[in-house]
């Protein structure tokens, strides 16, 4: 067989890029805002679980550093970075613009089967006790949702710049799903947005994504005491 001329990938590199999407990935499934202390790393632990050394975890920590989704503290260890009330407020109004604009262009640009399979994403919760009941699938459900909004829209820099905040997002709406009933109100907001997609109705699902995203926004700024 004739030579590509594609150069062998390096080990070494190939690791650490495996160990830092799966600490991206770990860190990302945490629950960094119920609890008041900011969540520790421990690189031995991480490296025992992962079944590396500590260097690629400890080079990963520093690629997560640069990121802004980490921080080093000395003589204390390094812990996952927890974002103020304002900083938190600040992000999901940038995330209300960039994921409405994404239904936006999705009702132009994503095909009946893509908004279908928005819609599979709800089969399964036929009630709001059936939701209830499985509100930790349904979190993540949730999330889910608001990623397939994003990538309907195919705009690689819509996409870009929603996964620089996609990670307290996600950490965000985890911990409030279950606050006050959102739970209920996630579910009719979500069916209405799926309804205007599927009407191909620009106006209406981008000021409908808007409005759920600015919600989340008013609840935190008026109950979320933890971020203080």
């Amino acid at each position: 067989m004739k030579s590509l001329g594609i150069t062998p990938l390096e080990p070494a590199k190939v690791l650490k890029t495996r160990v830092y999407e799966a600490l991206k990935e770990i860190i990302g499934q945490m629950d960094i805002y119920s609890n008041e202390e900011p969540r520790r790393l421990d690189e031995r632990a991480l490296g025992e679980q992962l079944g590396v050394s500590r260097t690629p975890v400890r080079e990963a920590i520093s690629r997560l550093e640069q990121e802004g989704l980490v921080q080093n503290i000395a003589r204390r260890g390094t812990f996952v970075v927890r974002k103020t009330k304002e900083e938190i407020l600040d992000m999901i109004d940038v995330w209300a613009a960039l994921e409405s604009m994404a239904a936006r262009l999705a009702t132009s640009r994503s095909s009946d089967g893509e908004i279908a399979e928005l819609r599979k994403l709800y089969t399964t919760y036929d009630s709001t006790e059936e939701t209830r009941a499985h509100i930790d699938e349904y979190s993540e459900t949730n999330i889910e949702f608001h990623q397939m909004i994003i990538r309907l829209g195919k705009s690689p820099l819509i996409t870009q710049m929603s996964d620089q905040l996609f990670f307290h997002m996600r950490a965000i709406r985890a911990s409030t799903i279950k606050e006050r009933d959102r739970l209920s109100r996630s579910v009719i907001d979500h069916i209405r947005i799926i309804e205007a997609l599927e009407e191909r109705d620009p106006y209406h699902v981008e000021q409908l994504v808007r409005d759920h995203a600015l919600e989340l926004a008013r609840h935190v700024d008026k109950f979320v005491d933890y971020l203080e």
